[in-house]
């Protein structure tokens, strides 16, 4: 992917901040002068922000979670809702329903009273009702359609939130920080970029600016869904070349002149066959016990992709990795306490995090049971028991 440069992002007037009464002191980092009254963002650090953030965002894409996009102000949220829809992802443009992330399980009930009306419609049960029930029922269905038809794929809580101007969307961060779900946001001089996770300092005000962040991003998020469909590709190919070359055994009657000629050397080489067939089979055996011991030693070098447990990010995840835990393995052994203690220690972010249903979680992801695990995830709120 090309990397957007400072002239392209200078023409679009994302440097441009908010009037200097308005600022934020912890986004000085990021401004580079004050010009009449205006605070100018530093671009070069756009940049190298946004490289960080699109290196996450297509990390997070390609392990197959959801980025959930956010943007309700006017001058964004078509523009928004057409970028995310380009790379499938689920978006809010409308109004941020109270408790979408951390009350999903009421919010998937309404999703799904989406669907049964649609269901209603389709088998005829719509037509037997009133005129007056099938108003209510169109209104109700058009209510919906507008505040949540955007998420209607989205059966779990999203991998990560991005957001444009997060003083709008403040209640969008705080479900995310007490899920701990990573935020990815456009920062504008007037926010507070301590409650980002990955920010790209930028104007979320101007329409030109917000396009070529989302245009950028979107890229990056569409990289990541790219590299896992390749990996599945490939991991098709190999199981088909493995079926192919598969060895065929074909048995060929020996004619009645080479048993009478030859009889003697036969019978030695099928004492040899025997011998080496013996042989063969203590070899598998020995392969088959020393297997599980092999993949267990790989899994415990490379380490599992821990995000996959609700209520653990890429932040956790990493806490949890540094301290020897970073398997599911070792997490479905570890205490809760325990996990508690390591991520307070990383970062005191962390320390609202609760540890009691990882080991669970993590039990059911060793077990590669990911259908129940995924399953007990959609029930569970937030991951929590």
């Amino acid at each position: 992917m090309a990397k957007v440069e400072v002239k392209q992002l200078l023409e679009a007037g994302v440097h441009f901040g908010h009037l200097t009464r308005k600022w934020n002191p912890n986004m000085a980092p990021y401004i580079y002068m004050e010009r009449n009254g205006i605070h100018v963002i530093n671009l070069y650090k756009t940049v190298a922000k946004m490289d960080e953030a699109n290196e996450a965002l297509s990390k997070i894409a390609a392990s197959g979670r959801k980025i959930l996009f956010v943007a309700t102000k006017k001058q964004a949220k078509d523009i928004v809702a057409e970028k995310a829809a380009n790379v499938n992802m689920p978006y809010i443009t409308e109004r941020w329903p109270g408790g979408m992330l951390t009350n999903f399980v009421t919010i998937r009930k309404a999703v799904k009273k989406m669907a049964m009306i649609d269901r209603m419609k389709k088998d005829g049960t719509f037509l037997t009702l009133s005129k007056k029930e099938r108003l209510q029922v169109d209104r109700l269905r058009a209510k919906l359609e507008k505040n949540l038809g955007s998420i209607s794929e989205m059966t779990r809580l999203p991998g990560a939130l991005f957001i444009v101007d997060t003083m709008r969307e403040h209640i969008a961060v705080k479900e995310a920080q007490k899920l701990n779900i990573p935020i990815f946001a456009m920062v504008d001089t007037n926010c507070d970029p301590r409650d980002v996770d990955y920010l790209i300092p930028s104007n979320d005000d101007a329409s030109k600016s917000i396009d070529i962040i989302m245009t950028e991003v979107t890229n990056a998020v569409a990289e990541g869904l790219a590299e896992r469909k390749s990996e599945k590709g490939e991991k098709e190919a190999k199981k088909d070349v493995k079926k192919e070359e598969a060895p065929k055994k074909e048995k060929v009657a020996p004619t009645p002149a080479t048993v009478e000629t030859e009889a003697p050397p036969v019978v030695a080489k099928a004492t040899e066959v025997k011998v080496d067939v013996e042989a063969t089979k203590e070899a598998v055996a020995e392969e088959k016990k020393e297997a599980p011991k092999k993949e267990a030693k790989k899994k415990s070098e490379k380490g599992d992709d821990l995000t996959k447990i609700e209520g653990v990010g890429p932040k956790a995840a990493e806490a949890l990795t540094n301290a020897g835990l970073g398997t599911f393995a070792a997490v479905a052994k570890a205490d809760a306490d325990k996990m508690k203690e390591i991520l307070t220690e990383a970062s005191s972010r962390m320390a609202h995090l609760d540890p009691t249903s990882w080991s669970k979680q993590a039990q059911m992801a060793a077990d590669e049971k990911w259908d129940e695990l995924k399953e007990w995830q959609d029930n569970v709120k937030g991951g929590v028991e």
